[in-house]
């Protein structure tokens, strides 16, 4: 099922499910944000209801704060968080929920799904194609061993 409000992109990775997992998990700071930016994993607690804050770091010096919650996390199949809420189910201004998925083949898709059409047209005029493009492209080239 489509989702009208939902931004997406899609890799082919020539490496096995669980190496892809493992490298989205345990290597998230190297592949989450298109260079030259980079993330900063404060926390994040790999389960349904964990917090995940993460710290986005500009080349410039700019620093862009992300707070959510884990909603689903299924191992070497996908992990799914949102900024609705902040730990303790605090509720939060919603921007999005994003999706990380794996399937066979292997397929990798990365989307995001926002509350309303503005949230929508802001996040796909900041570049999200390019730059989501961008961080599948790190998360392949980091699965099929290569060197970034």
């Amino acid at each position: 099922m489509s989702n009208i409000r939902e931004l997406s992109v899609e890799r082919r990775i020539a490496a096995p499910v669980e190496d892809v997992w493992r490298t989205m998990v345990d290597r998230f700071e190297e592949w989450f944000c298109p260079r030259p930016w980079r993330a900063e994993a404060r926390e994040i607690e790999w389960r349904p209801g964990g917090r995940s804050l993460v710290v986005m770091h500009g080349p410039d010096g700019e620093e862009i704060l992300n707070e959510g919650v884990v909603l689903d996390y299924e191992p070497n199949r996908r992990f799914v968080f949102t900024d609705a809420f902040t730990a303790g189910w605090q509720p939060s201004g919603p921007f999005m929920v994003g999706l990380f998925e794996i399937a066979q083949g292997t397929r990798f898709t990365a989307a995001a799904r926002h509350w309303t059409d503005e949230a929508w047209e802001r996040h796909r005029s900041m570049g999200f194609e390019a730059g989501w493009g961008a961080m599948a492209d790190q998360l392949q080239t980091l699965a099929e061993g290569g060197a970034l």
